[in-house]
């Protein structure tokens, strides 16, 4: 088997998708979901160039979710870093966060601070 063989057979990957759920900001009308896909399309770098998903990257919005399918060379770090560059972007990230909320952590979700409990512990 030649090593081009052996490459083509690997370029193929399994894909992964990851979810972004935002639910909670998009029905208390703090962020619109399509401003957030339009970000993650033009900011993904694919072979260090921005914007040029191709093939191995797909983004889709069904109502409150965003779905990213992508092949096995995606950190999916990286998209919990763009997701918080988004928030910082539209001064939202003060009061949502992102976090993992599944047992497969595949599904990001943003959840707001939970300021009332933390004004309590600082009060005793």
């Amino acid at each position: 088997m030649s090593r081009g063989a052996a490459a083509a057979g690997t370029k193929g990957g399994k894909k992964k998708t990851y979810v972004i759920d935002c639910s909670k900001p998009v029905d208390d009308k703090i962020m619109e979901i399509a401003t957030l896909e339009k970000f993650l399309m033009e900011r993904i770098k694919v072979g260090g160039k921005t914007g040029a998903l191709g093939d191995s990257v797909t983004i889709t919005r069904d109502r409150n979710k965003i779905t990213v399918t992508v092949d096995s060379s995606f950190s999916k770090r990286y998209l919990k870093y763009l997701t918080k560059k988004y928030l910082k972007k539209h001064s939202v990230r003060d009061y949502l966060r992102v976090i993992a909320s599944n047992k497969d952590r595949n599904v990001y979700e943003l959840r707001y601070f939970n300021i009332a409990e933390q004004e309590e512990d600082e009060e005793e």
